[in-house]
């Protein structure tokens, strides 16, 4: 019988990536006014040009065990405690300056007093736009009282409290909240499904996570033998990495839950 929950964050409860690209379409659409350029191409150019930036600080292997994506390091502060976030937060303005002023370049623009201008527009659109999914609330709802809850998410503190900041609703339904930066080590790593088991005081068999990612969510709970629910909205591929279940929406968790 299970006694928790384990949420994802992002793209599970909080529509990221949907937000990120309204942030783009909007940071975008400044290029489109000044220099005339197919915001699409623009938005691609910059994403390419992040990715690789990224890539290439030695920052980067940090970041991935964390697990902080390059669009996050796009409106990210990183002010957290600890000396690779203090490195994260020094690189950051360079960061984001260097990766819209490459976007830019990639169309034949050079122009970095406008690179800089359009890193300053994007984290002020990311702020402005916080979506949940339809399901989120109405299934946490459900849930609340009947199971104890707790949130599991992947990033920089600083970063991923922002986004509870911008959707209030959802931090009370959660007896626990446990933040990659802070705990050291991020999923896929067995250990932060360990200390979250110790946290509510469970058996790795009284709890299910429910997540989007099938790289960190999943293999994750498969690494520390907890049930695994992969929530597919998209109608993607599994690949090698099997989940306990397969969902669609969140509303198909409460029957799994029953049973």
């Amino acid at each position: 019988m299970f006694k928790a929950v384990f949420f994802d964050l992002d793209d599970t409860l909080l529509w990221d990536e949907k937000s990120v690209k309204i942030a783009f379409e909007r940071t975008c659409e400044l290029a489109v006014r000044k220099y005339g350029v197919d915001r699409n191409e623009m938005e691609a150019a910059v994403r390419e040009q992040a990715r690789k930036l990224y890539a290439s600080y030695d920052t980067y292997e940090f970041t991935q065990m964390i697990g902080i994506n390059p669009f996050e390091g796009l409106w990210a502060n990183f002010l957290d405690e600890g000396e690779e976030f203090a490195k994260l937060k020094e690189i950051a303005p360079l960061y984001r300056r260097g990766a819209w002023t490459a976007g830019l370049k990639a169309l034949g623009i050079d122009d970095p007093e406008f690179g800089l201008e359009l890193a300053e527009a994007f984290p002020i659109e990311r702020k402005k736009t916080a979506l949940l999914f339809d399901d989120s609330i109405q299934v946490l709802d459900k849930l609340k009282g009947h199971y104890q809850l707790l949130l599991l998410t992947n990033g920089s503190p600083d970063l991923q409290n922002t986004k509870l900041t911008i959707t209030p609703e959802l931090v009370a339904y959660f007896d626990q909240i446990v933040i990659s930066g802070d705990f050291g080590k991020g999923k896929p790593d067995a250990t932060i499904f360990e200390h979250a088991l110790k946290l509510l005081s469970l058996d790795k068999d009284e709890v299910v996570m429910v997540g989007d990612n099938l790289n960190t969510d999943i293999l994750g709970a498969k690494r520390a033998g907890v049930t695994s629910v992969w929530l597919n909205r998209h109608n993607r591929k599994a690949g090698e990495i099997k989940p306990t279940y397969e969902i669609t929406n969140l509303l198909e968790l409460l029957p799994i839950l029953e049973a």
